[in-house]
């Protein structure tokens, strides 16, 4: 299937339906735009997708330590970071079917019905709350627009109990919210969303050292995750697009179904979210080296949307296929480590108890070492496709050979080939597979 095939993303809305994935929140009730809940299947599947990068974040970097902020902070956070007074979209109403458009998304008519559009007035994207117990005593405060300003909240916290040294990082998973105008494309553009970030303090005369290191670390990151690295690619920010914060930036972006998406931003943050937050708050953070020098530490980050990366991880592995040159199938060739199920055990008759018996012990002797799952729900072929549909990499089945050596079919998802592994060498065979 082309990449351009525009098609793909509503066959992925329906795969994510259908087979567990994914699901409109408030479905029952008619939705509402920009939220969605993840079924069993992509639960287990974002969680895996957020393992790996933990693993990497916390693992495989020295000085990286983790943290969990509140989704509400103080109100004046948002005024020191800027959010209060540059966090906006343009919005434009049609005069004729009143539909309302992000400015920068449109012409100068309507898309849907041709009509021209009212001026563009400023919307700020903060999703606003109220705290308090007395009507008259509440106070506006906001759901955290983005997740990272828990992390320079906590800069102090992590250096004086943990007590690393600069360079060091933090690193957070949480969620965020935006009253976006025009929620779209399914996960990409969402109002309620996940989002994984690293703040990484440097010097000042380091900051351009570590953001080259870390735009290329990131980006060997995400091309390990795909099949097509060709659909991967660095665009560095014009001028004129920078953030009100940022020195340099350069996103990681996919080409997807609907054209070239960023997936992760990396941004030269300078000294601005410390600075800043010193200023609201009254705090110094100034910090002094092992030399004596003074300075207020500089910010590389790298930002990137959990969601976006579900969803540009199926589009990547969503594959149509003729089997025997004529049987289509629908396969999610996913990275094993992040495949929802990781093995699926078939008895070939349910109708005969030992093969049952057999089939529900190899499931019993596996499931706290891998994600399984026992499937006994259809015919053979058709328990095949489920699992090549869901991304499954192994399928096992017990059949009438296995009661006479102890034998089963183990059936590889991407080649479709099937070998026979004796039952008490299955723990090792997948450990190596999975490791």
């Amino acid at each position: 299937m082309g990449i351009n095939d525009t098609g793909k993303l509503e066959k992925i809305v329906s795969l994510c339906k259908r087979r567990g994935f994914v699901f409109q929140n408030s479905e029952i009730y008619g939705g509402i735009r920009g939220f969605y809940d993840y079924g069993p299947l992509g639960n287990l599947m974002k969680i895996n997708i957020k393992n790996l990068w933990w693993r990497f974040m916390l693992q495989e970097n020295e000085d990286i330590f983790g943290i969990d902020g509140s989704i509400i902070t103080h109100p004046k956070v948002w005024d020191a970071s800027g959010h209060t007074s540059s966090f906006f979209d343009l919005l434009v109403d049609c005069k004729s079917c009143q539909k309302r458009f992000r400015a920068d998304k449109v012409g100068k008519t309507c898309p849907t019905c041709g009509g021209g559009f009212t001026p563009p007035r400023k919307f700020n994207l903060m999703v606003e709350t109220s705290l308090g117990v007395v009507e008259s005593e509440k106070r506006v405060s906001y759901l955290r627009g983005e997740a990272c300003q828990n992390i320079y909240l906590d800069y102090d916290n992590v250096l004086s109990s943990m007590h690393p040294k600069i360079p060091f990082g933090i690193a957070q998973i949480g969620k965020a919210f935006r009253n976006e105008i025009t929620p779209e494309k399914f996960l990409t553009r969402m109002r309620e969303f996940e989002q994984w970030d690293l703040q990484w303090f440097c010097s000042p005369d380091r900051i351009e050292f570590f953001f080259e290191k870390w735009k290329e670390k990131r980006f060997a990151w995400y091309k390990s995750l795909v099949n097509v690295k060709e659909h991967l690619h660095l665009r560095p920010h014009a001028k004129d697009e920078l953030a009100h914060y940022a020195h340099q930036a350069v996103d990681i972006e996919y080409q997807a179904p609907f054209g070239w998406y960023e997936w992760e931003g990396i941004h030269w943050r300078g000294d601005w979210d410390l600075r800043r937050h010193g200023e609201f708050s009254g705090h110094d953070f100034t910090y002094t080296d092992m030399t004596g020098k003074k300075f207020i530490p500089n910010i590389v980050e790298t930002s990137g949307g959990v969601d976006r990366t579900f969803l540009f991880l199926l589009f990547d592995a969503y594959q149509e296929e003729a089997v025997d040159g004529k049987e289509a199938r629908v396969v999610l060739k996913l990275n094993r480590k992040i495949a929802p199920i990781k093995i699926a055990v078939f008895p070939l008759s349910v109708n005969k108890p030992d093969i049952v018996d057999v089939a529900k012990k190899i499931f019993q002797d596996l499931k706290m070492d891998f994600q399984i799952m026992y499937d006994d729900n259809s015919n053979i072929g058709k328990r095949y496709r489920r699992h090549d549909e869901i991304g499954t990499p192994f399928c096992v089945t017990v059949d009438f050979q296995s009661l006479e050596d102890k034998s089963v079919t183990v059936r590889d998802r991407d080649t479709m080939k099937q070998i026979r592994i004796n039952i008490t060498e299955l723990k090792s065979y997948f450990e190596d597979k999975f490791k």
